[in-house]
């Protein structure tokens, strides 16, 4: 997930995309450390893509950017 996708999303898709993320991440470290997992680099993607979320809904709350939608 790119940060303009992330961007573009409202406050209930950013909540709800955070869930999903986590979630996901949680089931590929489990997948890593029973050995399943063959593609290792997918983890690092899923914690970038966490991050990006994380980053932008900071922002939000401290008024750096806008949500979509908003003037000013």
């Amino acid at each position: 997930m790119k940060l303009t996708d992330i961007r573009t999303m409202t406050e209930e898709e950013i909540s709800l995309a955070e869930v999903n993320v986590s979630e996901e991440l949680f089931h590929l470290r489990f997948q890593h450390h029973t050995g399943q997992l063959s593609n290792t680099s997918v983890l690092n993607d899923t914690k970038k893509t966490l991050a990006r979320i994380l980053t932008v809904k900071h922002e939000r709350g401290l008024g750096i950017t806008k949500q979509p939608g908003e003037e000013g």
